[in-house]
């Protein structure tokens, strides 16, 4: 079945960086895109960045724009996160997710997969 799996997360002091990757496998459909989505306790969940097939097109929440950029590498099936300028507000857990191509990047339900998560803690 279709897998994807995060690494990267960790606890990192406010104003730091950290890089989150989520490899995909298993038999994924062709195009798809990507989205990373974030959720701290007692929060709805949160969406954080999109990308489509070919990287051209990316989407940014409007809490992270200017300090978090979302890349791809289709070689390896695998999306990454870069986070810049961390907030302890930016604390979570990360999800990725893949679904096929659509302008609703930003809504959660159009997704067909999701990682398990991983957790990002800033510490102030």
């Amino acid at each position: 079945q279709v897998q994807l799996v995060e690494s990267g997360g960790g606890l990192v002091q406010a104003g730091g960086s950290l890089r989150l990757s989520c490899a995909a496998s298993g038999p994924i459909y062709s195009p798809y895109y990507m989205g990373w989505f974030r959720q701290a306790p007692g929060k709805e969940r949160e969406f954080v960045a999109g990308i489509s097939w070919s990287g051209r097109s990316t989407f940014y929440g409007d809490s992270v724009k200017g300090r978090f950029t979302i890349s791809r590498d289709n070689a390896k099936n695998t999306v990454y996160l870069q986070m810049n300028s961390l907030k302890p507000e930016d604390t979570a857990v990360y999800y990725c997710a893949a679904g096929p191509p659509s302008s609703r990047l930003s809504d959660y339900e159009w997704y067909d997969y999701w990682g398990q998560g991983t957790q990002v803690t800033v510490s102030s």
